[in-house]
């Protein structure tokens, strides 16, 4: 007889694969921030969608047991910061790139928001809110965070795609031929 977690694995494709080809899907960079009782935290994420206009949600996806995951949890509330193309810095920063030198990643960056408000990267278009609900699905959490607030920029996103940062500008900006670096 079949068990249940047998049946749902033998539609899964090997994992090496599904990584692959997620690496030819670009996505917006994006630094999720938290603040509150279990501290201020960030991280740079690329699983981050909108899931409704009425009322107006999201949902990012976090490791489950990374420290921005049981902080946004522990908080309640957390920040998207979709950043812009200038800002690879930052990306890199809160990927943990400059951990070694740095003891806080939001050092010399400026940021909107008060204690216990999740911070607000200048420059990035935000979208602030509360979680709503935590579904765990595989090594990841998934929060659904109703929004409370945004703030537009007119600057362009940076966008990650196959293993590296690239620009996103409208199709045909660069006349006939191709642009170099963009998605």
């Amino acid at each position: 007889m079949m068990r249940e977690s047998d049946d749902a694995n033998a539609f899964c494709v090997p994992r090496a694969s599904f990584i692959r080809a997620m690496r030819m899907v670009a996505s917006s960079v994006t630094v999720v921030t938290t603040d509150g009782p279990a501290g201020r935290f960030g991280a740079t994420v690329s699983a981050f969608s909108s899931v409704s206009a009425d009322p107006p949600t999201i949902l990012v996806c976090l490791r489950a047991e990374s420290r921005i995951a049981k902080a946004v949890a522990r908080n309640g509330g957390l920040c998207v910061n979709v950043l812009p193309d200038d800002r690879q810095d930052i990306a890199d920063r809160f990927a943990g790139l400059d951990d070694h030198r740095l003891a806080d990643r939001f050092f010399g960056i400026d940021c909107r928001g008060g204690p216990g408000s999740p911070p607000e990267i200048d420059g990035a278009t935000v979208f602030s809110g509360h979680v709503e609900q935590a579904v765990m699905s595989g090594s990841h959490r998934i929060f659904i965070c109703r929004i409370r607030d945004v703030r537009e920029s007119a600057a362009r996103p940076l966008a990650y795609l196959d293993g590296s940062y690239h620009n996103v500008i409208p199709r045909g900006a660069c006349g006939a031929g191709p642009c170099a670096g963009t998605a």
